[in-house]
This record gives C-alpha cells, structure tokens and sequence, in this order.
C-alpha cells in the first residue's frame, strides 16, 4: 500500500534505533531495502542471514509475475500488493539498470482445457494488454479449448537478488552472514527484528500453520523459445528468461527433500514438450528444488516479544508461497510502514522515559 505518512522525524536525544532484518531471499533483501527507502537517518540497519543468493529458495523460483492467490487474505490487499509491485519492476524494465537487475517484459499464453477455469483473474488489468486469446493462436495448443494472453514481467534470479544487494549496500545497510535459532538472542544487540526467514521461520518463531511446498524446476538453454506458456493451474510452465528457460513444475506440500528426483525431471521436461514441442532440442539442463514458504495468508504484522521485563519489537513479512514475485514489493512496502510505526513507538517511549 502507498502510505502518505511521513518518516518518523529523528529524535535527537534517542540513538538511532537498530534495526535487523533476518533473511535475504528476495523478501528480506526487497524488505530491508523499503526500511532503508522510506525511513532514512532514522535507523541502522543490519541484514542477517545464513544463506546468500545463489543458494536461496528465491534463486530456483521463476520470477513471473503472475500472482497466487492467498485464501486468507483479502483480494483487494492481494491486488494492491500486485499493482505496487508490477509499477516498481515496470519502472526498473525501463530504465538502463533492466540488464544488471534482471528484469525484462515476457509475453505469453495461459491455456486451459475446460472453459470454466478461464475466469477473468484480478490482476488482469494491472498486466499489460490482457485479451481472450483468439482462435489462430489456439490452434498452437490442440489440447486447450480456451486461453488468455497478455504481457508480464519477469525476474531473473541471481542478477535481481544481486541487484538489490547492492542497492542496499548503497544505502549503507550493513550485510553480515549469521545464523539465528531465536530472534530473542537478537534483542541485546537491536531494537527492532524484521523476521524475513521464509521456511526457517516455522523453526524460528514456531509457526505450525507455514509448511513447504516442494517445487522442482529445469533450467535449459534454449534462446529460441520467446513467449511464456502456463498451463491451467500453473502446475507446468514454460517461462523464457534472459540466459535460460525456466521449465516447471511440482508443487508437493510438506515435503523437505531438496534433492532432485530423475523421475520428475523426466515428467516436467515431457510436459513442456508436449506444449512445446521445440523444447526437445533444448540442451544444458539444470534441475533446481526450492521449498516455497506457504500458508494461507502472508504473516505481515507487529508484535512485541518480552521476557522480564525487556521487550523486543518485532515485523514479521513471511509465508509469501508460490506468489513471492509478484508481491514482494507491496509487502515490502506494508513491513516498511510497520516498522516506521515502532520507530515511532521507540521514541515516544523514549521521550517519556525522560520526563
């Protein structure tokens, strides 16, 4: 959401607050960059974690731009979250950074075989030239009675990941390599915690209701494939990036194995054979396995830690699933406007304090 708040003002007998944020998948490093945007000289911040691209969930993900939806969080959030996101990457596309982030324009169909699953989405007016596909460009899919073209953006990971590293280092937030079991041993050392764990965070903060949805992909090189084609549900894609295809997918819930299994391969290269039949010239492939953090609704809120007597305030923006891309930036944004909120709790605590 676009908040018309203005940053909190510094005050000047309070050290800036310090701010951690856990995690640089793409929520963490997307979220760490909005503090840093939205708050500036008003804190410190640091970003910690285990693992760094290419050895994130957010690198093996496909970077479309084509939202999932969150059953228990309002469409209308859903949508603003897409919309903010979509203008800041379109923005990036147009820009002379497009190469070095990663992100460029991708056209495409999504196909379906029975006319009751071509509903009109809710982001179809927020991506580019939505339309029925027309009956000449149906006659490329035998097997699909109904489609839907349009224009979306896309993210290649790790040059985007990269890319918003060094944005952030840029804004001097500093980038340290820690692993954390327990965001209370973060408290002596930060007034704020920004939980951007992604999987970790059922571990980190006990969350029952987050669990992984298993997701297998291919990477191949094949530069003739142009057009992106998502087949009904969006189980099995084809999704052409800058240096390599993107070919999926399997969505197996509460399975933890990151090894890849040489039977899906086979299943997910044959499936996008069949939609793509030039795929079987395809060469360098690479199998990719990342555990999607899911749950019904992304965990985006505030909440006060203490243990006697002190008190650790903490943002989680967690549990993004398959729909990570294409709302990392509104989240972002709402985890930013949350985080400004206990800057401002901080110094009002503060001021009293010294009454």
């Amino acid at each position: 959401m676009q908040w018309c708040l203005s940053p909190p003002v510094p005050n000047p007998q309070m050290a800036a607050p310090r701010v951690a944020v856990v995690g640089a998948g793409l929520i963490g490093l997307s979220t760490a960059l909005r503090i840093a945007e939205v708050n500036p000289n008003c804190c410190s911040i640091t970003l910690l974690s285990e693992q760094f691209s290419p050895n994130t969930t957010s690198d093996v993900a496909a970077g479309m731009l084509i939202p999932h939806t969150y059953p228990g969080t309002p469409i209308h959030v859903q949508k603003q979250w897409f919309k903010e996101t979509f203008t800041y990457l379109f923005a990036i596309s147009n820009s002379d950074e497009a190469s070095e982030a990663g992100i460029h324009l991708v056209s495409g169909w999504q196909i379906f075989k029975n006319p009751s699953e071509a509903e009109v989405p809710f982001w179809s007016d927020i991506v580019l030239g939505f339309r029925p596909m027309s009956a000449a460009e149906l006659q490329k899919f035998p097997q699909h009675s109904h489609g839907q073209a349009f224009t979306t953006l896309k993210c290649d990971c790790p040059p985007y990941l990269l890319w918003l590293e060094k944005r952030l280092k840029a804004s001097g937030v500093q980038i340290h390599t820690r692993k954390v079991t327990d965001l209370w041993e973060l408290h002596s050392e930060y007034d704020i915690v920004v939980n951007c764990a992604g999987i970790g965070a059922r571990q980190l903060v006990g969350d029952q209701q987050l669990f992984p949805i298993r997701g297998q992909v291919l990477k191949v090189h094949a530069p003739w494939v142009k057009n992106f084609i998502r087949d009904g549900d969006g189980l099995t894609y084809i999704y052409p990036g800058i240096d390599s295809v993107t070919l999926g997918g399997t969505r197996e819930k509460e399975s933890w194995r990151l090894s890849p299994d040489p039977g899906t391969t086979k299943d997910i290269f044959d499936r996008c054979c069949s939609l793509e039949p030039s795929l079987q010239r395809a060469r360098d492939i690479r199998v990719k396995v990342g555990l999607r953090p899911s749950r019904s609704s992304v965990r985006l809120q505030r909440e006060v830690l203490s243990q006697g007597g002190a008190k650790l305030l903490v943002v989680h923006n967690y549990g993004h699933g398959s729909g990570g891309f294409s709302v990392h930036r509104g989240t972002a944004e709402e985890a930013a406007h949350l985080v400004g909120e206990c800057i401002a709790a901080l110094q009002g605590s503060s001021s009293r304090a010294k009454l």
